[in-house]
């Protein structure tokens, strides 16, 4: 008689690896970016049409809901690029080591945070 193996299909209590989750959190950044980014566009070019609709746009983007999907698409923004890099490195066989893959993968999630705050403040 076979051997049954148990499957664990509860993802709540899978455990990834670090370069696994800034893969998917790769993924999920640009898609944000794919929906968000329409809404964003329609927000600059409504802007630049008169000095009232430019106030109306600015008030807007910057009231409580809107702000904080925009706060998303800067994380999702610094996060892709970021993490975009370290793909290219990964396609190039640089840092394909376990220890320096999740090393870089920390770094990713660490610098696409604090450059997030960057921004925010700076905003």
């Amino acid at each position: 008689m076979p051997k049954k193996i148990t499957k664990n299909l509860n993802l709540f209590t899978i455990r990834l690896p670090m370069p696994a989750l800034v893969s998917i959190l790769h993924r999920m950044s640009g898609a944000v970016l794919f929906i968000f980014m329409p809404f964003l566009v329609v927000a600059f070019c409504n802007s630049l049409t008169s000095v009232s609709f430019y106030e109306r746009t600015i008030s807007q983007l910057f009231s409580f809901p809107l702000v904080l999907i925009l706060y998303l698409m800067v994380w999702g923004f610094i996060h892709h690029l970021i993490a975009g890099f370290r793909h290219l490195l990964l396609d190039m066989q640089i840092g394909n080591d376990l220890i320096v893959a999740s090393l870089s993968s920390k770094s990713v999630l660490v610098s696409s945070v604090m450059g997030t705050l960057l921004v925010i403040y700076l905003l």
